[in-house]
């Protein structure tokens, strides 16, 4: 920590200083204002940390040895370090960083990415602490995990896959959870507690196997890597998530497109196959192989649907703006045909739900929404849509709104 904190730019040493007496921590030499009367007896030095030098803040900082003040310093740090990239002029980006700002700056970035609170067992890059050539490093590596159930609900690592910029496995390794497993998965993973029967590597192994790459700056490429770092127990601010930097065309601007989809679209091939297991060192190359498309090939981020896929997305059509005080039971009066109903309860608390109409056809969809009797207009995306009067059991009305999936050709 005494190295990476030298080598740290005066500004974010400031900044660290700030978030410490903000939550006033105390190092093994007490809070801010102790250290400096313990450092410097001149009574009338400045407490301001942009008024102090390199050195000092060093020194102070350097006083913090705890494991979770530290993981508190270093995860600020990277934070310091995603704020400063958002700021930076985009004619600036190299095609790697252009890739990472995509990811950062998506909406759901902020959600996916949130792993607080650590645990004593999670590894924080300190990357943020670093010279800016280490920080600006363009190295990448694509990382993939299988999954499987533990016995108290959540997911643990049972094998890694990593490989570099050049498709070379750099790990391929089978991991013991620490916890019983309840679910293998093995329709979906491929493993059996066979395979992991003799496995001897930790979680904690596979960290210090990536500590390396993570401390040089190096980018960690994956699709929906957030869940992929949540079972490793990895925060590292320098991420590619294919999953949020290509987007449909024609499509809502958020809907995420699978790994097998963009597979497809932008390399020609499936590396899923229907009934056949996953291989998380094939979905890591896949992964790379998308980043190293756009840095290489210049592709473009946003694509078009398959045709399968927009034909599952033409049989369905979306109700939203529902009034909470609208049972779902009340909604098939929305709508005419044979039909089933995806209801979708609201992630916050508020006045409103949605929910999905899932139709045999698109021929189908299309009919049901000509027969709605309502106002028809476009919503903010240009997708068709009809608000509708709904007349309530209870006598009273709603408005409720239909909209398409895709627009119209």
């Amino acid at each position: 920590m005494e190295l990476t904190l030298a080598t740290a730019e005066k500004q974010v040493l400031e900044e660290l200083v700030k978030l410490v007496q903000s939550r006033d921590l105390r190092g093994e030499n007490g809070n801010w204002k102790e250290f400096l009367l313990a450092y410097d007896k001149n009574a009338e030095s400045p407490n301001d940390p942009s008024r102090r030098s390199h050195e000092e803040l060093v020194q102070f900082l350097t006083t913090f040895k705890k494991k979770e003040d530290l993981q508190v310093l270093k995860c600020h740090a990277n934070h310091l370090l995603l704020e400063k990239l958002k700021q930076e002029s985009e004619d600036e980006d190299t095609p790697e960083q252009r890739l990472v700002r995509l990811t950062v700056e998506h909406p759901n970035y902020a959600l996916d990415y949130s792993f607080k609170p650590y645990s004593e067992d999670w590894f924080v890059s300190d990357v943020g602490m670093k010279m800016s050539k280490v920080i600006k490093s363009t190295n990448m590596v694509a990382v993939d995990c299988e999954m499987v159930l533990c016995e108290d609900g959540t997911e643990g690592l049972v094998r890694v896959g990593v490989v570099d910029r050049d498709l070379k496995v750099i790990l391929d390794e089978f991991v013991k959870p620490d916890k019983p497993v309840v679910d293998y998965r093995t329709d979906i993973t491929g493993i059996t507690a066979e395979d992991i029967e003799n496995a001897t590597l930790s979680v904690a192994d596979i960290q210090e196997t990536l500590q390396p790459f993570l401390s040089t700056g190096t980018i960690l490429v994956g699709h929906s890597l957030n869940r992929d770092l949540e079972v490793l127990k990895i925060d590292h601010p320098k991420v590619i998530d294919t999953a949020l930097v290509f987007k449909y065309s024609n499509t809502r601007k958020l809907r995420r497109p699978s790994l097998n989809n963009l597979c497809k679209s932008i390399l020609g091939y499936e590396v899923r196959k229907t009934g056949v297991p996953h291989d998380c060192v094939h979905d890591a190359e896949a992964a790379m192989k998308l980043a190293l498309a756009v840095v290489e090939k210049r592709v473009d981020t946003t694509i078009k649907p398959s045709i399968e896929m927009l034909e599952v997305e033409k049989a369905k059509l979306f109700l939203h703006k529902i009034p909470n005080n609208v049972p779902s039971e009340e909604l098939d009066q929305v709508l005419s045909g044979k039909f089933t109903l995806d209801v979708k309860q609201a992630k916050t608390e508020g006045r409103y739900y949605c929910a999905f109409v899932v139709f045999d056809s698109s021929e189908d969809a299309d009919q049901a929404f000509e027969n709605v009797d309502g106002i028809q207009m476009t919503d903010s995306l240009g997708l068709p849509q009809k608000v509708v009067i709904v007349k309530r059991s209870s006598g009273s009305r709603a408005s409720i709104y239909v909209r398409k999936m895709v627009q119209d050709e």
